[in-house]
């Protein structure tokens, strides 16, 4: 997506992001228990959602690069799991802010769905290190296919096996929201369509950004030839440019 389709999607996002957010502060009522902080809600919940979707998204496109070999597959599910682990860190920021307001603790060890999260976060952590240690490209693209694929079917096992479990004392957020009154859970909803927007907003930026280098680089070895463009170690994928 490039041009007036990316600036198309530019401005949904901000109008729907803005929107979310104005019915989150302004037409949703004030929780009765957490007061203010539990505005938070509307930006941790949808964030999450959209970061654990992101990294299954990516796991679908491994796969379309193990079947076809097309490096532009690869290309998508490096760029999907660097946004989810954006979306992931913000998650972890501000779910330890509202946990500090509601429960006095920045985190709480014994609560699944808390370690959970945390234990995807750091399982895509290792994305990128992993790509940069094999210095072989195809074997690069190959294992990080195989990762993706693996992680990506972990994390909904992963989201089944928590919701299995006892809870102590985090609520069990989808289905919290069917209890949700009607201006909470549209403006919830509105959010998290913002977010969706957002993801795929920074997603296709990304995606743009290095089509675009791996064009100008391409255009540099016809023009100078492979020695002017020296190969370096790179964690990304390298884009295949006819």
């Amino acid at each position: 997506m490039s041009g007036p389709r990316l600036r198309a999607l530019s401005a949904a996002t901000v109008i729907v992001l803005i929107g979310g957010y104005a019915l989150a502060a302004f037409y949703a009522p004030m929780d009765a228990d957490q007061g203010f902080i539990q505005k938070i809600f509307y930006l941790h919940v949808p964030m999450a959602i959209v970061a654990l979707c992101g990294f299954v998204f990516a796991g679908l496109c491994a796969i379309g690069h193990l079947r076809t070999g097309d490096s532009k597959w690869d290309l998508r599910a490096y760029v999907a799991i660097h946004v989810s682990i954006i979306l992931g860190l913000g998650v972890l920021v501000t779910g330890a802010i509202w946990a500090k307001a509601s429960w006095g603790h920045y985190w709480v060890w014994d609560e699944p769905t808390l370690v959970s999260f945390l234990i995807i976060f750091l399982l895509y952590a290792t994305y990128t290190p992993l790509r940069f240690s094999i210095e072989d490209r195809e074997k690069q693209s190959r294992y990080a296919s195989v990762f993706a694929i693996t992680a990506g079917a972990f994390v909904p096992l992963n989201f089944i096996a928590v919701r299995s479990a006892t809870s102590l004392v985090h609520p069990r957020t989808l289905s919290s929201t069917e209890n949700l009154p009607g201006k909470m859970a549209l403006a919830f909803l509105v959010c998290i369509a913002g977010m969706t927007l957002l993801y795929a907003l920074l997603f296709n930026y990304e995606i743009a950004h290095k089509t675009t280098v791996a064009q100008l680089r391409a255009l540099k070895r016809k023009l100078a030839g492979d020695d002017a463009v020296r190969a370096r170690r790179s964690a990304a994928p390298e884009l295949q440019v006819r």
